[in-house]
């Protein structure tokens, strides 16, 4: 999306406050799940991550604590302590996050360069299918989503970074380190 039909950082989180997401909602629970069982399944035991663009609540960060993970939270407008993003991980998620970046090449070679060697870096957004039905897609009506991506585009961005990619679910992607 063109720079100048970004929305400014006020009227972004303002947006991003409407939403209902709540660390007790079982639908957020499962939705969230569609990324959190591969990627549980795809860990050693006792891992150290990140849960990048948490928002305010984030449930992602407290399902893989449960499972005896260590998982740091960032996020620009929730949880913007960016001393995390200097820290090493074994594992990185970024749930609904990428479409929003208005760099994503740079905050995904950061969050790459974050990662361990072997590390995970999990992103789980809606995965263009044709440009026949992009036309058409809810999706690009959220003011907020700025960038869209596919399959194609992730197997793109595994060659430039030297990653093993695996789609691990509709619309979840694994690049592995």
């Amino acid at each position: 999306m063109p720079a100048e039909f970004h929305l400014g950082a006020a009227q972004e989180r303002a947006y991003y406050d409407l939403h209902e997401n709540s660390l007790e909602d079982p639908g957020y629970r499962r939705f969230l799940s569609r990324c959190a069982v591969p990627l549980l399944e795809a860990l050693p035991a006792a891992s150290r991550g990140l849960d990048f663009g948490c928002g305010p609540a984030p449930l992602l960060a407290k399902m893989l604590s449960e499972a005896g993970h260590s998982v740091s939270i960032y996020d620009a407008f929730y949880a913007p302590d960016t001393s995390v993003l200097e820290e090493s991980f074994d594992f990185i998620v970024a749930t609904e996050v990428v479409e929003h970046l208005s760099a994503p090449g740079e905050i995904l070679e950061l969050l790459w360069s974050r990662l361990n060697p072997g590390g995970l870096l999990a992103l789980m957004t809606k995965l263009v299918i044709s440009p026949e039905r992009f036309a058409s897609w809810h999706y690009i009506r959220d003011p907020t989503h700025i960038c869209f991506f596919s399959e194609r585009t992730f197997a793109w961005l595994a060659d430039r970074l030297g990653a093993r990619m695996r789609l691990a679910d509709r619309d979840v992607v694994f690049l592995r380190k």
